[in-house]
């Protein structure tokens, strides 16, 4: 599946009246906050897994960080439809910058201009 067609059929399935009445902030803020919250949720997973399993990692916590990914991956679609880019798009600038940093010899370090 390309993203841009999961953008599309995830869009659909969006409560836009939540948020689709407020201009153009309002439209962005809830998504970008569900997406962080997402994030976190994902991160809370796996610190648990460092912390009560050292680490390992099971095929039902795959599974279950999986279908974090997912959640995380519907609220970056949101987000992206909401700005009006699409998710193709933004895949593959963010290779070519990954590109451009590593040829550079500029993957490690700080700042978003590197």
């Amino acid at each position: 599946m390309e993203l841009s067609d999961y953008q599309e059929r995830a869009h659909v399935t969006s409560l836009k009246t939540r948020y689709g009445e407020q201009e153009p902030m309002g439209r962005l803020l809830y998504p970008t906050l569900k997406l962080a919250g997402e994030a976190g949720e994902f991160g809370e997973k796996v610190g648990k897994l460092l912390r009560d399993r050292g680490g390992r990692i099971s095929a039902e916590d795959s599974d279950a960080l999986a279908d974090e990914l997912g959640d995380v991956l519907w609220y970056m679609a949101e987000v992206a439809t909401v700005l009006g880019v699409n998710l193709d798009d933004v895949a593959q600038r963010n290779l070519e910058k990954l590109r451009s940093r590593a040829e550079r010899g500029m993957l490690q370090g700080s700042g978003d201009n590197r």
